[in-house]
Protein backbone atom coordinates (compact mmCIF):
# COMPACT_ATOMS: atom_id res chain seq x y z
CA UNK A 1 0.00 0.00 0.00
CA UNK A 2 1.48 3.36 -0.95
CA UNK A 3 1.63 6.09 1.69
CA UNK A 4 -0.80 8.98 1.10
CA UNK A 5 -0.37 12.61 2.10
CA UNK A 6 -3.31 14.99 2.61
CA UNK A 7 -2.58 16.40 -0.85
CA UNK A 8 -2.68 13.05 -2.73
CA UNK A 9 1.03 12.56 -3.32
CA UNK A 10 1.86 8.89 -3.77
CA UNK A 11 5.07 7.73 -2.09
CA UNK A 12 6.00 4.08 -2.48
CA UNK A 13 6.73 2.38 0.86
CA UNK A 14 10.16 1.26 -0.41
CA UNK A 15 11.13 4.67 -1.81
CA UNK A 16 14.75 5.69 -1.28
CA UNK A 17 15.75 9.33 -1.06
CA UNK A 18 18.97 10.95 -2.22
CA UNK A 19 20.96 12.79 0.42
CA UNK A 20 20.99 16.06 -1.56
CA UNK A 21 18.26 17.47 -3.76
CA UNK A 22 17.88 20.17 -6.38
CA UNK A 23 15.24 22.87 -6.69
CA UNK A 24 13.01 22.22 -9.70
CA UNK A 25 10.30 24.88 -9.18
CA UNK A 26 10.33 28.14 -7.26
CA UNK A 27 13.36 28.69 -5.05
CA UNK A 28 13.25 32.49 -5.28
CA UNK A 29 11.46 33.29 -2.02
CA UNK A 30 7.71 33.40 -1.62
CA UNK A 31 5.95 35.63 -4.12
CA UNK A 32 3.74 35.92 -7.18
CA UNK A 33 6.42 36.21 -9.87
CA UNK A 34 6.76 33.57 -12.57
CA UNK A 35 9.92 32.28 -10.86
CA UNK A 36 8.25 32.18 -7.42
CA UNK A 37 5.64 30.12 -5.59
CA UNK A 38 3.32 31.04 -2.73
CA UNK A 39 1.84 28.30 -0.56
CA UNK A 40 2.20 25.49 -3.10
CA UNK A 41 -0.12 22.62 -2.16
CA UNK A 42 -0.83 20.16 -4.95
CA UNK A 43 1.89 18.83 -7.20
CA UNK A 44 1.61 16.69 -10.33
CA UNK A 45 4.45 15.43 -12.53
CA UNK A 46 3.55 14.12 -16.00
CA UNK A 47 5.38 11.66 -18.26
CA UNK A 48 7.42 14.51 -19.81
CA UNK A 49 8.61 15.51 -16.31
CA UNK A 50 6.61 18.73 -16.49
CA UNK A 51 5.61 19.81 -12.99
CA UNK A 52 2.19 21.31 -12.29
CA UNK A 53 1.78 23.21 -9.02
CA UNK A 54 -1.47 24.32 -7.37
CA UNK A 55 -0.70 27.57 -5.55
CA UNK A 56 -3.12 28.28 -2.72
CA UNK A 57 -2.24 31.95 -2.11
CA UNK A 58 -1.67 32.99 -5.73
CA UNK A 59 -4.94 31.35 -6.86
CA UNK A 60 -3.30 29.78 -9.88
CA UNK A 61 -1.92 26.61 -11.46
CA UNK A 62 1.64 26.95 -12.73
CA UNK A 63 3.36 24.64 -15.21
CA UNK A 64 7.14 24.18 -14.92
CA UNK A 65 8.77 22.47 -17.90
CA UNK A 66 11.86 20.39 -17.21
CA UNK A 67 14.90 22.65 -16.87
CA UNK A 68 12.85 25.88 -16.89
CA UNK A 69 13.87 28.81 -14.70
CA UNK A 70 10.31 30.12 -14.47
CA UNK A 71 6.81 28.73 -14.69
CA UNK A 72 3.84 29.54 -16.89
CA UNK A 73 0.36 30.18 -15.49
CA UNK A 74 -2.05 27.74 -17.13
CA UNK A 75 -5.15 28.35 -14.98
CA UNK A 76 -6.27 31.19 -12.72
CA UNK A 77 -3.82 33.94 -11.86
CA UNK A 78 -6.54 36.59 -12.18
CA UNK A 79 -7.14 37.16 -8.49
CA UNK A 80 -9.27 35.13 -6.11
CA UNK A 81 -12.83 34.51 -7.22
CA UNK A 82 -15.46 32.27 -8.73
CA UNK A 83 -15.36 33.56 -12.31
CA UNK A 84 -14.53 31.27 -15.23
CA UNK A 85 -11.06 32.86 -15.37
CA UNK A 86 -10.38 32.68 -11.61
CA UNK A 87 -9.53 30.16 -8.90
CA UNK A 88 -10.25 30.31 -5.17
CA UNK A 89 -7.46 28.66 -3.16
CA UNK A 90 -6.69 25.68 -5.41
CA UNK A 91 -5.05 22.85 -3.50
CA UNK A 92 -4.58 20.04 -5.99
CA UNK A 93 -4.18 19.46 -9.72
CA UNK A 94 -3.93 16.46 -12.02
CA UNK A 95 -3.66 16.08 -15.78
CA UNK A 96 -5.78 13.65 -17.79
CA UNK A 97 -3.79 13.35 -21.03
CA UNK A 98 -6.31 10.97 -22.64
CA UNK A 99 -9.01 13.62 -22.39
CA UNK A 100 -6.60 16.58 -22.69
CA UNK A 101 -7.99 17.88 -19.39
CA UNK A 102 -6.66 19.81 -16.44
CA UNK A 103 -8.51 18.76 -13.26
CA UNK A 104 -8.32 21.25 -10.38
CA UNK A 105 -9.55 20.85 -6.81
CA UNK A 106 -10.63 24.33 -5.77
CA UNK A 107 -12.63 25.70 -2.81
Amino acid sequence: YPLRSPFSTNIHPNARWQQNGIIVAGGNRQGNGFNQLSDPCGLYVDDDQTIYVAEWSNHRIVEWKRGATSGQVIAGGNGQGSGDHQLDNPYDVIIDKERDSLIICDT
